[in-house]
Parts: C-alpha cells; sequence; structure tokens
C-alpha cells in the first residue's frame, strides 16, 4: 500500500490529534513510497534498524522514536548513525508513543487489563487503566504479571492479602503510586521502578509491580502490527530486542 495512505489510516486509527505528546508520532523518517514488509519494535535503534533491513522491510514502526523534546538536534555521533542506516536504505520510521499507550483497543495498558482479567475499566493518569477483577491473592498477581509480560517484576508487596483493584499504566509510571492509592487500587502495575517508591508503597499500604519499561511496552506495538497484517495483508514482524530496564 501507499506509505501516506498507511500514515492517514495509522494517525487517525491511534487518534493522534486528540494526544499531546513528548514527541512527533507518525512519520519521523521518510522513505520510499510503497509498502509491503513492515517491523514493528519497541524502541528505535541500530540493532532493530538492522534487523529490519535483513527482512526487507519498507518501514519500521515502533513506539519510542528517535527524537524527543529537549534532545540535542544536531546530527551526530549514535543519531547519525541510526538516520544513516534509514536514508541510505530508504526505509521509513513511524513511532506511536502516547497514542499507543492510551489506545482503548490495542493500547499497552488495556490490553494488559484485560489480559489480567480487569473490569468496569475507567482512565488511569489519562494514558493508562484502573479497574476491578475477581480477588486473588497477592502472590497470584504476581505470577500472572510475570505471564504477561515474560519477565519476574520487581514487587514492594505492602497490600491487602488480595487484591481487588489495579492500576496499570506501562513504561515509566513509579510517581504515580500515590493517584493509585488515592483511586482505591490494592496493586499499581507499571514498568519502571524509583528509590522513593518502596516506602510509599509500604506507607500507603498497596502493591507496587515494576515489570520494566521495555516489556511493559511490547504488547501494543506488536498488536499494532497484527492489526496491520489483519487489516491490509502487510507483511509484518515484531522484533524483539530485549532490555531489562
Amino acid at each position: 500500500m501507499k506509505r501516506d495512505d498507511l500514515l492517514r489510516w495509522l494517525n487517525d486509527y491511534l487518534a493522534v490529534s486528540e494526544v499531546q505528546d513528548y514527541g512527533p508520532n507518525g512519520l519521523q523518517v521518510e522513505g520510499r513510497s510503497e509498502i509491503e514488509t513492515v517491523v514493528t519494535g519497541v524502541s528505535a535503534c541500530v540493532e532493530l534498524f538492522q534487523r529490519a533491513l535483513e527482512l526487507g522491510a519498507d518501514a519500521v514502526i515502533v513506539h519510542h522514536g528517535l527524537f524527543w523534546q529537549g534532545q540535542d538536534m544536531t546530527v551526530r555521533g549514535v543519531a547519525r548513525k541510526r538516520l544513516k542506516l534509514l536514508l541510505e536504505n530508504d526505509v521509513n520510521l513511524l513511532a506511536y508513543h502516547l497514542p499507543l499507550d492510551k489506545h482503548p483497543e490495542i493500547g499497552n495498558n488495556a490490553l494488559a487489563a484485560r489480559a489480567l482479567g480487569l473490569t468496569s475499566l475507567e482512565p488511569f493518569v489519562e494514558f493508562g487503566a484502573i479497574g476491578q477483577r475477581d480477588p486473588i491473592l497477592a502472590s497470584g498477581l504476581v505470577e500472572q504479571v510475570a505471564e504477561l509480560y515474560g519477565r519476574q517484576p520487581l514487587v514492594f508487596a505492602y497490600g491487602p492479602e488480595r487484591v481487588a483493584r489495579v492500576a496499570i499504566l506501562s513504561g515509566s509510571g513509579a510517581k504515580y503510586v500515590t493517584e493509585a492509592v488515592e483511586q482505591g487500587a490494592d496493586a499499581y502495575v507499571t514498568g519502571e521502578p524509583a528509590e522513593y517508591v518502596m516506602n510509599l508503597a509500604r506507607e500507603a499500604g498497596i502493591h507496587f509491580l515494576a515489570a520494566g519499561h521495555y516489556a511493559t511496552e511490547r504488547l501494543g506495538i506488536r498488536a499494532l502490527g497484527e492489526k496491520l497484517a489483519a487489516e491490509f495483508g502487510l507483511r509484518v514482524t515484531f522484533v524483539d530486542v530485549p532490555n531489562p530496564v
């Protein structure tokens, strides 16, 4: 399909115009105009681009793109190396950050909420989700989170013995523990931890689970690729470049 048609569909489907973000969503680097093979991945990096080239990708779609507010805009060093791979090989780069966290169907948080059995979902700090589930032992929730994200989360287990209300916010969400407490969550699932969170969780009486920024944000970009394959018949491959953070 035409790159511009794909771009229009993605921007509309992910409601890009409704989200104020820390970097540009949509096309970040222009490549060839015809798209047949797509690689999806969490974060733009040299390894992802090299593997995309091996797969013959016309476009790479990521959650974390190349450009962010406040960064040095000089194209040198790592930035030059990454752009050079794309430009020399005429490969498009598209990035969708907060729109892919927020999306009600294939967003990182909506997918996690459904996988963990949450119902009566409400927004949590705009991009996350909070909801109810059948009560489960806290240790059982930890097991489910580990299975969902493919890694054992860091856990500060200071909440009730059984968990029924869970807040979820993928990525760098440690600073929102207080909001989870205020909204009545028994447990809060996010990506990255922070030093101050352990004492805060203990004093507030909530379970805090940090399953990794990268791991918690694989769900959405992978689901987006599957959606593109089903909708348009594109060849789509998710490329995992594991990151322990």
